[in-house]
């Protein structure tokens, strides 16, 4: 499958925006894993796919760098208002759930790559995780935070020619598939 065979399919699966990636552009930063361990999002060091869990930034880095091309993933919503709560709640699931869809197309139709998902945010594939007493219980169908791995998304955004801020109004939910 070429990039833009990928990239047509991603957009059949209902994102709203699909572009390759150049692996070059990305750049994990010790920073940005450190705004993790904040944990403002409540996920540090309580599942298999955030930090620690998920390697220290150098491990993440040449998994990365191992990787030959892929593609972002967005899916954009459109706010009524500043406060239209709804909107975001069923933007991000919308995006996890294509996210994830698409994620087992992949693994399905196309045994052949070796795919590293990223997604927007921890992965939700358990109501409660195993970690840190046993293993994973769906590795294949696991993704790790794009920030959890050190990634400023919208400098990634930005150096791969892909707006990141579609305007007031909008709220955008990223992704990546990382192929090797």
């Amino acid at each position: 499958m070429n990039i833009e065979e990928l990239k047509s399919k991603a957009l059949e699966f209902g994102f709203t925006l699909a572009e390759p990636v150049d692996i070059k552009t990305i750049k994990l930063r010790d920073e940005v894993r450190e705004m993790c361990a904040v944990n403002k999002c409540h996920a540090y060091n309580t599942n298999w796919s955030c930090p620690p869990a998920c390697g220290t930034v150098e491990e993440c880095q040449k998994r990365v760098d191992a990787c030959k091309g892929g593609i972002i993933v967005q899916t954009t919503g459109i706010l009524e208002d500043d406060f239209d709560f709804e909107t975001m709640e069923s933007t991000a699931k919308k995006h996890s759930e294509t996210f994830v869809s698409f994620l087992k197309y992949l693994r399905k139709e196309h045994p052949e790559l070796s795919v590293l998902p990223l997604g927007a945010g921890a992965c939700m594939m358990c109501t409660e995780c195993t970690y840190p007493d046993k293993p994973c219980r769906f590795p294949e169908l696991k993704s790790s935070p794009m920030e959890g791995y050190g990634m400023v998304i919208s400098d990634v955004c930005k150096a791969n020619g892909i707006t990141y801020n579609h305007g007031r109004g909008t709220l955008t939910y990223v992704g990546c598939y990382l192929l090797q």
